[in-house]
């Protein structure tokens, strides 16, 4: 369907209640659609906001769209889990319905104020002329999970940033708050982060200035940046667009990444001793706009977007799209981040069946975990979501004697953005040992390499009939597959 600017952006309540009724059955009967992560109830799924724990419960809310799979007027839909990976739908929190989010509600953070959340965000406005004034925004959420919304914006947008100005993170420090916010600055059109402050929360904010974090350009635009510890060391996580390929290496058409320091000075607005090239979050095809925030014991945790911005996905013919990520713990190794499954995964596991490399393939239907480990001097392809005789599916090729590996969704069914690769590779340490954990869920894979040393996270669409897994030939290695529950 192509969407025009008026339907786009008409008010919520134009809409019938019949029509969403019939696009949430639409969306809960898809063959693709996932069992155990954060999905739509209908319509459009996007970033993550807000993610946070408050009340005893995990909180994240998402950019959502419901009335069908384009980026029209969005709002936020809010989630509430005791666990990380069973969460609950509490429907519509924040709704694009005043003057200042009147073309949407848009990505933002949360942080628990004494008994309340407090929720800032971007407010997208645009004039009849079609003119964008973004403004940054705040609300309250309270124990019972009603909002409120500030009633002016917290600061005046200085004038040297153009347009592109969204995304806060907000943060405390030595008693003052703090906000990192995606920025453009208009002269140059370069993208940056800019850093704010204030003593009040709601009042006095003042700019302090763009992040010194990185000597090359970070593109034209940088969106949804988080400052986070990684057992104490700060981690910033940013989507860069336009980066230049030379600065850091990439193949999305927008890639989600980190660097890495010894301190951030706040004052300065500078990540100290910054490992100055970013690395991909992700090494898969379909990760973005991921948000990441210390819980009260200090834990780090990270959320994202499975889409990919400009892009189309298959199920947008079903009026429905993307998910969220699961819930990884972050840690800090030897300069980079390892990303872990939480603990609470292992709670979805139910009927187990162990194999090993000799056993050509395995029925293993199309939600599961799979846990390999595969010995040093091996090579081959593991079959995902395949069919019986292994003819399709996913394709998990390694080669622990030359240290690489690669993921190959182009014989996974139908095409997905092929014009930016159908192969994704990172690299293995040399003559060591291979351990996978695989998570499928219906069109979502997420593969853990190595203890999360590297992570690939796609989508992809097959034939239904597809629920076979195996090696290509006879492989020194083993494992165990997991039926997974609904989350």
């Amino acid at each position: 369907m192509e969407w025009t600017r008026e339907q786009r952006y008409l008010p919520y309540e134009k809409h019938s209640a019949l029509e969403l009724l019939k696009l949430q059955a639409q969306a809960a009967n898809s063959s693709y659609q996932m069992h155990y992560h954060v999905r739509p109830s209908s319509g459009l799924l996007n970033d993550p906001n807000g993610f946070s724990y408050y009340n005893n419960e995990w909180h994240v809310f998402y950019q959502s769209f419901p009335f069908g799979a384009a980026h029209g007027l969005k709002s936020w839909m809010h989630m509430t889990s005791p666990d990380l990976v069973h969460w609950q739908n509490h429907g519509l929190a924040l709704a694009p319905d005043t003057e200042y989010d009147s073309h949407g509600a848009y990505s933002g953070s949360a942080r628990v104020i004494d008994d309340r959340l407090f929720l800032m965000y971007t407010g997208n406005h645009r004039d009849a002329d079609w003119q964008r004034t973004p403004y940054q925004l705040g609300a309250w959420l309270d124990k019972q999970n009603q909002v409120t919304k500030l009633d002016q914006p917290l600061f005046v947008n200085p004038d040297h940033i153009s347009e592109h100005f969204r995304d806060p993170q907000l943060l405390k420090h030595d008693g003052k708050y703090y906000a990192i916010i995606g920025a453009q600055e208009k002269d140059t059109q370069e993208g940056h982060i800019d850093l704010w402050v204030s003593d009040e929360l709601t009042t006095g904010w003042q700019e302090v200035g763009y992040v010194d974090c990185m000597a090359d350009s970070m593109g034209y635009m940088c969106e949804c940046p988080n400052l986070i510890d990684v057992d104490g060391h700060p981690v910033l996580i940013f989507c860069p667009q336009g980066l230049d390929k030379k600065v850091a290496d990439y193949e999305n058409i927008y890639p989600n990444m980190y660097l890495i320091g010894d301190d951030f000075d706040y004052e300065k607005a500078k990540l100290i001793n910054s490992s100055q090239i970013p690395v991909n979050l992700d090494d898969g095809f379909d990760v973005y706009a991921t948000q990441a925030f210390n819980a009260p014991d200090g834990k780090a945790y990270a959320i994202s977007w499975v889409g990919l911005p400009d892009l189309s996905y298959p199920t947008d013919t079903e009026n429905w799209a993307n998910c969220l990520s699961q819930v990884k713990e972050l840690h800090y190794q030897n300069g980079r981040l390892l990303q872990k499954p939480v603990a609470a995964m292992k709670e979805l596991r139910g009927q187990a069946e162990s194999f090993n490399g000799n056993v050509s393939h395995i029925k293993t239907g199309r939600q599961f975990e799979m846990s390999v480990d595969i010995a040093a001097d091996q090579a081959g392809t593991l079959f995902l979501a395949a069919a019986q005789d292994l003819s399709a599916g996913l394709q998990v090729r390694f080669d622990t004697r030359t240290g690489k590996l690669s993921v190959d969704r182009s014989h996974a069914g139908q095409p997905v953005a092929p014009d930016f690769g159908t192969v994704r590779s990172v690299k293995l340490p040399v003559d060591q040992p291979l351990k996978l954990d695989v998570f499928i869920d219906h069109s979502l894979a997420e593969i853990f390499v190595n203890d999360g040393e590297h992570v690939l996270t796609l989508r992809f669409f097959n034939d239904p009939c597809q629920v076979w897994a195996g090696f290509d030939e006879r492989i020194n290695a083993h494992g165990t597959v997991w039926q997974l529950k609904n989350m």
